[in-house]
């Protein structure tokens, strides 16, 4: 699907859509409804986001004529900064578009939550809390990469899902050439523990 949301968009003015992800999914009664989701993840602001969910939105729709659900994970460290309505009018015509915004920055203050989850997405928002709070201190910064990668040994997840979470977190939370090399010498030890 990512390669038809590829095409969906590639003529986009308004923005890149290298973080989109186009999925679809089916109802647990195996019913012939369909929906599509459009996902964006947005780590810094842009002033054109909301038109460009529309416009995503609207292009998925066209092609596919299925409904659309538009959702935007915000990675951004504005507070205020919350894009989820996009619309204008003109004489009598109206368009409104509504779609629902997750702030990462929110899970903040959900910190014992966040630890004791085994939802893969808890260790998602984490490393991406930890890169941005250890942005200015590459030592912490490798001890919190460190401390994931551990948690992904303790939870019971499949083999892909350890590896696509190591690659979010690896991406996430890069280090300097020595510390990434003290790193794996810490991932290593903790390989030969278990």
């Amino acid at each position: 699907m990512d390669k038809e949301l590829q095409q969906v968009v590639r003529d986009a003015e308004l923005g890149r859509c290298l973080a989109d992800k186009l999925v679809k999914i089916w109802c647990k009664d195996g019913a012939e409804t369909w929906v599509l989701i459009h996902g964006s993840v947005q780590s810094q602001y842009e002033a054109d986001f909301a038109e460009r969910m529309f416009v995503y939105h609207y292009r998925i729709f066209d092609k596919y004529r299925r409904r659309v659900v538009s959702l935007a994970i915000l990675g951004d460290e504005r507070s205020s900064w919350r894009p989820n309505e996009f619309g204008y009018q003109l004489w009598e015509t109206q368009i409104d578009f509504n779609f629902k915004v997750v702030k990462l920055s929110d899970y903040g203050d959900r910190w014992p939550e966040l630890e004791t989850s085994s939802n893969p997405f808890a260790i998602v928002v984490v490393a991406h809390l930890k890169a941005q709070e250890t942005r200015g201190n590459r030592l912490e910064r490798k001890r919190w990469k460190l401390a994931l990668v551990r948690r992904l040994y303790e939870q019971n997840y499949s083999r892909t899902e350890v590896i696509n979470l190591f690659h979010f977190i690896d991406w996430v939370m890069s280090l300097p050439e020595e510390l990434e090399q003290e790193f794996w010498q810490s991932v290593q030890q903790l390989e030969e523990e278990r």
